[in-house]
């Protein structure tokens, strides 16, 4: 018997094996033995092969496939069309885990004797292993059919239909396997699984508490805390997720318990999740990620452009650790901040990506004076805004640079420019204010102060709309 890995089919995680799905089972040899009327007689043995063929029955029967092997190579060369010679290779095979080789042996066990369930069902199960998914559904789909059902045929057809994305009749399949064993945790986790992939949330749960071990199977916390999320009970998904972590603290659990206080904005307390996890797994880039954006939640932008700019660094060509450096920099004002100068050279490696130029202009005009790289930043901004002609905030930042330098009516042209593409960029109708009122237009700066006043509000909107952009990319790493 084989065991594969139960899978979190609808991306959030990958959880540990629970549910033997992957199995061999050997045909009633005392009956598959004898040739069968549908079967040719050329394939009737003399007594002398017959016993041979006996002999390696029993030795597979006795768990001695090494003994059976050549035994059954031989007859089948010889036999091609022998029913019980061909299948039980095909077994040895599949259990030796050369499942290639194992295939075509078992496909032509089940051309042999298409009656046989069980010969459909080890072949179902190899397709699954081998990764076969619409294979595995027509041969199980056949075993379902000629055998209804069998538990374990039950389950197989379960997994291979949540590969295919089928859940509701996968979960109808687990329904059917648990009749038959309605105490297997496994068929009952993978029934409720199902169930939560399909969005039945509340039965789902309901399955779920059937398992009498759920208080110590991490597994089922883990899926507990995704049911009691879905179904706004976050306090109760909080204290799942920590019993996971606490049952089994694995990379994945530790990263489900930070995400889901993330998700929530309980920033302080993820932050010791994510701080916790890096240290116990520290090539783990989600759980870096994940410290960086709690930092971020935390208003704590240095740190959180730390975090981002070595991830940046060990993966240079990564546009999303450029984004959320880019992100953390354009907040991070107050002082100077080394860690974002990693960005112009992203930015220089990928000229079409118009938000990374122009964090990397911002990150430049953001330092001193007299540390500052103008040209650097406007040859950026070029970039940015002929990567995306409809950039509001590469225009804005032209602007900046162009007040910085007092060139206040090219000024004007640029921000006018961010205005017109976005009419509540608050900051940038500021700007403008001040750069009509130095070109001596002070009718429209009144105006473009008063609309200012009008979007001031927006601008903690658009924060918490950055924030929860953030949050919710951490969310879609599990």
């Amino acid at each position: 018997m084989f065991s594969g890995s139960a899978i979190r089919s609808n991306g959030l995680r990958f959880l540990a094996s629970l549910l033997p799905f992957f199995f061999f089972q050997q045909p009633c040899l005392a009956q598959e033995a004898k040739p069968i009327a549908t079967e040719t007689r050329a394939n009737e043995m003399p007594s002398a092969d017959n016993l041979m063929l006996k002999r390696a029955l029993s030795a597979y029967d006795q768990g001695h496939a090494d003994q059976a092997e050549p035994l059954l190579l031989d007859l089948t060369h010889r036999y091609p069309r022998n029913f019980p010679a061909t299948e039980t290779l095909g077994l040895i095979y599949a259990e030796g885990g050369d499942i290639p080789s194992a295939i075509p042996l078992l496909e032509k066990a089940c051309a042999v004797r298409p009656s046989s369930a069980i010969a459909f069902a080890n072949l179902g199960a190899a397709y699954l292993k081998e990764g076969q998914t619409q294979d595995a559904l027509r041969a199980l789909q056949r075993a379902a059919s000629l055998d209804p059902a069998n538990p374990r045929t039950e389950s197989n057809l379960g997994e291979a239909l949540v590969r295919a994305g089928s859940f509701g009749e996968a979960a109808e399949a687990f329904k059917i396997a648990a009749r038959a064993e309605p105490d297997n945790r496994d068929v009952l986790y993978n029934w409720a699984l199902a169930l939560f992939d399909q969005g039945d949330f509340r039965q789902a749960g309901e399955v779920l508490a059937r398992l009498p071990e759920k208080e110590s199977s991490p597994q089922a916390q883990s899926l507990l805390g995704d049911i009691n999320e879905k179904q706004g009970r976050f306090e109760a998904a909080v204290e799942n997720f920590k019993r996971a972590a606490a049952l089994d603290p694995s990379e994945q659990n530790i990263f489900a318990l930070g995400v889901e206080l993330a998700r929530h904005w309980t920033f302080d307390a993820a932050k010791e999740v994510f701080a916790y996890g890096t240290v116990k797994y520290a090539d783990s880039a989600r759980l870096r990620i994940g410290l960086g954006v709690t930092r971020y939640g935390n208003s704590d932008y240095a740190g959180a452009s730390q975090v981002f700019s070595e991830l940046l660094a060990h993966d240079p060509d990564n546009a999303h650790y450029a984004d959320l450096l880019g992100r953390s920099c354009s907040l991070n004002v107050e002082e100077r901040n080394p860690a974002c100068d990693i960005l112009a050279d992203f930015a220089a490696r990928h000229p079409r990506n118009a938000s990374a130029a122009c964090f990397a202009a911002a990150s430049i005009l953001h330092r001193p004076a007299v540390e500052q790289d103008r040209d650097l930043a406007r040859h950026l901004l070029v970039q940015a805004i002929a990567a995306d002609p409809k950039f509001a905030k590469a225009y804005f930042q032209m602007g900046v640079l162009e007040q910085q330098e007092r060139h206040w009516q090219e000024s004007v042209a640029a921000f006018e420019s961010a205005v017109t593409l976005d009419p509540e960029f608050a900051e940038a109708h500021y700007r403008l204010a001040r750069a009509y009122a130095h070109v001596g237009k002070q009718e429209q700066a009144q105006r473009e102060m008063a609309i200012h006043q009008r979007y001031r509000e927006q601008q903690n909107q658009d924060m918490d709309a950055q924030l929860r952009e953030v949050t919710t990319f951490l969310v879609t790493l599990q």
